[in-house]
């Protein structure tokens, strides 16, 4: 079992407050977007096991022996990687909207992309992998997020209610039209309109927002961070979800999202696939976007996590490369034997569990290879992350 040093990633999304309190830091005024834990080439978490290595990266550790790191069922599964990013999420301000493709898109895609030249960091790229990316995000603080599409009649009745002049096309076309037809062509009208045109129509709409309030008040918001966006009116396509601590929410392909703000734990296919369809100032490819998108209304779905026999409060979902779950240790509890043929990595969000012995605080980690001894102890709340083989 090895102790985790992880990267904070600043993006200008993230909360000043949240991770550091977490961390029981001093603020520096600086946004801290994500921790990051694992793997992932970008900011790879770091451990030292003795010996005089000194510090090394996870990545380097599985790239030298993926067998003994990972297992042999996970690296015959999943090849020679670890194939999930566990992050610590903070989200002072709106994320962009984004959609992630299924497997055989990323996979046509990316071929696609790589025949053709197109190089890996140009800004217009779309698959910069052969990857999916679904995605959990389990609340820590109150989270609003945006997931899955409304019904049409309830989107059309949201846009009628600012009383618009220019957003009454959009909503007859969501009351006349089949659900997937209505969904597909307001969309598409919003993201091909006149720059110009949809500015001034945003702004009209932000303006009665803010004046309605209620159940405006998150989009009156959105575009007081992103003013002029069309991303703002799709935005009002999309259900709009309040997690509570211990909530979570499943993101998988074709799936239109957005985080709006709070602090969770977030857990996903390692892929850096993402097409955004507003609320940023990168690339919109709306042509490949609409192939993605999957328009259908469809409920988000809160998960609340499914307690075993051993306490073990798993977070079901229908995919492989992540398992998620968490434990809450009472004072005066039994250890719970986590051992497993898996990898693992331990989170601590709360009070002072021990790992092998090992003290944990909020926001410290640990990475268990395959079949090694795990054992939780003490008080507190331990995220379990791992792989189903």
């Amino acid at each position: 079992m090895d102790r985790l040093s992880n990267t904070v990633r600043p993006y200008a999304w993230g909360s000043t407050t949240a991770i550091p309190e977490l961390l029981g830091e001093t603020p520096t005024g600086e946004p801290q977007a994500e921790m990051w834990l694992g793997a992932h080439p970008g900011a790879p978490s770091r451990l030292d096991r003795g010996a005089g290595a000194g510090e090394q990266t996870l990545s380097g550790l599985i790239d030298a022996d993926p067998a003994a790191e990972l297992g042999a069922a996970a690296v015959e599964k999943f090849g020679p990687r670890l194939p999930f990013l566990l992050k610590i999420l903070a989200a002072g301000s709106p994320l962009s909207l984004q959609v992630h493709p299924d497997l055989a898109q990323a996979k046509a895609g990316y071929a696609d992309e790589e025949s053709r030249g197109v190089p890996i960091d140009a800004p217009h790229r779309n698959y910069k992998d052969a990857n999916h990316k679904p995605e959990l995000i389990c609340a820590l603080t109150p989270f609003d997020g945006l997931c899955g599409f409304r019904a049409p009649a309830e989107a059309a009745d949201l846009l009628a209610g600012l009383d618009v002049d220019a957003l009454k096309p959009y909503v007859d076309l969501l009351r006349a039209h089949p659900e997937e037809a209505a969904l597909r062509e307001v969309l598409t009208a919003v993201l091909a309109a006149d720059p110009d045109e949809m500015t001034a129509t945003v702004t009209e709409t932000a303006a009665a927002a803010e004046r309605l309030g209620g159940d405006y008040a998150p989009y009156a918001s959105i575009a007081r961070h992103y003013p002029g966006d069309p991303g703002v009116i799709a935005a009002m396509l999309l259900n709009y979800v309040r997690l509570q601590p211990g909530e979570a929410l499943f993101l998988g392909a074709g799936v239109p999202h957005a985080y709006l703000n709070g602090l969770g734990v977030e857990i996903m296919a390692n892929s850096d696939n993402v097409l955004r369809c507003g609320l940023t100032p990168k690339h919109v490819d709306v042509p490949e976007l609409l192939r993605i998108v999957r328009f259908e209304a469809t409920d988000p779905g809160v998960l609340r996590p499914e307690v075993s026999a051993s306490g073990e409060e798993v977070y079901d979902t229908p995919i492989d490369e992540f398992r998620l779950s968490r434990y809450a240790l009472a004072p005066g509890g039994a250890p719970r034997d986590l051992t497993a043929a898996t990898p693992q990595i331990l989170l601590c969000t709360a009070g002072e569990p021990r790992a092998n012995g090992l003290a944990l605080t909020p926001g410290g980690s640990v990475f268990v290879p395959a079949g090694e001894k795990a054992e939780l102890s003490g008080t507190g709340t331990v995220f379990r992350a791992t792989v189903v083989v």
